[in-house]
């Protein structure tokens, strides 16, 4: 019975250890000194004399070009590479507080004691007002109650999208920054 090693996946972008089906490669060293454009089966022998793999790094240029490197490093930095790049994006965070047109003063505080951390910290808050039963009658209590809270918040918040009632729920977002700027 044979029995099978454990294959890492490798995305085709890079791909490892292959004989390629073209002519030639361009190959690069592990100091990043180019060698040369050589036929794919020398590349491969070069990279086992030395231990180390033979990676396809830009599978689409003309000749392909291969990397002579240790898979594991490879992969570690180029995971670190990744995560770096998606930090570097500032994420378009979104924060939701939700109130009903009955919500108590001291709940009301709170949430807005909430809303300034999330404004301050730099992410967009949606305030959302839910209705239930008769409350539906008056919209009115939830469009003051979100007016007050653009209000008390304008010093460091600005009224992206101003009250509006949608189904059984009127929401209003705030982006950080002052009104006045």
């Amino acid at each position: 019975m044979a029995i099978q090693k454990h294959r890492v996946r490798v995305p085709r972008t890079s791909r490892k250890n292959r004989i390629l089906t073209r002519q030639k490669v361009r190959l690069i060293d592990v100091d990043g000194d180019q060698i040369g454009i050589v036929h794919p089966k020398e590349a491969f022998s070069i990279a086992q004399q030395r231990e180390l793999d033979l990676v396809e790094v830009a599978p689409n240029a003309d000749p392909p070009v291969c990397r002579i490197v240790d898979y594991g490093k490879y992969k570690y930095k180029q995971s670190k590479r990744e995560k770096a790049k998606r930090q570097s994006q500032k994420a378009d965070r979104t924060k939701e507080i939700r109130l009903r047109p009955a919500t108590a003063e001291h709940d009301y505080q709170f949430k807005k004691q909430n809303a300034e951390e999330f404004l301050l910290s730099g992410a967009k808050v949606i305030f959302t007002v839910m209705f239930k039963g008769r409350q539906r009658t008056h919209p009115e209590l939830g469009r003051e109650m979100l007016q007050r809270m653009a209000r008390e918040l304008s010093d460091i918040g600005e009224v992206v999208s101003p009250p509006k009632m949608r189904g059984y729920k009127m929401s209003m977002m705030l982006a950080p920054g002052s009104a006045e700027s």
